[in-house]
């Protein structure tokens, strides 16, 4: 009996298929530019603006669109890699309308609070993996009480960042902590609006 390949998460799919086709197309129509410097179609349209122009509609875009682009190899790898183990199992835990809900407020939300408070540009799906790194902590949780890996999580993770933040790098540490501080809004929200199932039932 032949095996067929099943398209088991379509957002999470999805918005990797349009990350790495960005990232191959920009890299071929970039060909001869150096290889740290972040692509022309990227710049163009896969990227929040230092400079956000509020009377630009393009830069409103932007605003999701940056999660979409990367600035190399190394960026789309470590991205991808992490997203695609960790995302699949939150789509199947909580749908595929409720986690393209998700990625598109922890994105919008780390876009707005970026363009009001930094000066500086946004730029890959860091956030929206952050989001994700911390949401599954909450894959056992029940109604009513914290799991300590979502704990663990923050203590090892975010605090990671919050070290890093303080430290002159490249890296927007500030969109890794928005994300985390996203996964666990979610994470809380959805385990005490779940259902009770029989074994929370007292007879």
């Amino acid at each position: 009996m032949a095996l067929k390949i099943r398209y088991n998460s379509p957002v999470v799919l999805t918005f990797s298929l349009i990350c790495i086709g960005v990232y191959l197309v920009d890299l071929v129509a970039s060909f001869g530019t150096g290889a740290d410097e972040i692509g022309r179609i990227t710049s163009l349209f896969f990227m929040l603006p230092g400079n956000f122009n509020w009377a630009n509609p393009l830069d409103y875009l932007r605003m999701l669109t940056y999660t979409m682009g990367h600035a190399n190899q190394a960026h789309i790898m470590g991205n991808m890699s992490i997203f695609l183990l960790i995302a699949p199992i939150m789509e199947e835990k909580y749908g595929s309308k409720k986690i393209l809900l998700m990625m598109v407020l922890t994105a919008l939300v780390t876009a707005f609070l970026q363009v009001m408070l930094f000066s500086s540009g946004l730029l890959g799906a860091s956030g929206i993996v952050f989001m994700f790194i911390v949401l599954v902590s909450f894959a056992d949780a029940r109604k009513g009480s914290i799991p300590l890996t979502f704990i663990l999580v923050v203590l090892f993770f975010i605090g990671q960042e919050v070290i890093h933040s303080m430290q002159a790098n490249q890296v927007s540490e500030y969109a890794h902590i928005m994300g985390g501080i996203m996964g666990g809004v979610f994470g809380m929200f959805f385990t005490e609006n779940q259902k009770d199932t029989v074994d929370n039932i007292s007879i």
